[in-house]
């Protein structure tokens, strides 16, 4: 499972992370990172798809949430007993502490 999140996380880190440099043309130098290679790769996606390239990145956006749901769907799958067995503790626990707090304060004298 480690490997699934590394293969996962790495990629989405390096296009997230050249898609905002890029977006917002801050390229260090490299011209990879430049404006002009951002469009010029969006325009060629477009054109291969035959869609509008302003239309890619929210769709890119939504395939990346919906992958990310899915990892983290087979991850808490695989530690469902992990996760069950937290939750009752934590609820055990807070059903403690709410016993144990200070006793409601009744009706007192008024303060002299």
């Amino acid at each position: 499972m480690r490997y699934i999140l590394i293969f996962w996380a790495v990629p989405m880190g390096l296009f997230w992370g050249w898609y905002y440099l890029s977006y917002h043309d801050i390229n260090f130098g490299f011209l990879f990172l430049s404006r002009l290679v951002h469009d010029f790769a969006f325009e060629t996606y477009g054109n291969l798809l035959g869609i509008e390239p302003s239309t890619i990145p929210p769709l890119v956006a939504r395939a990346c949430v919906i992958d990310t749901a899915l990892i983290f769907g087979i991850f808490a799958f695989r530690r469902r007993r992990e996760i069950m067995r937290w939750v009752s503790e934590t609820r055990q626990a807070m059903a403690e502490r709410s016993r144990h707090a200070a006793p409601e304060a009744g009706r007192a004298p008024p303060a002299e």
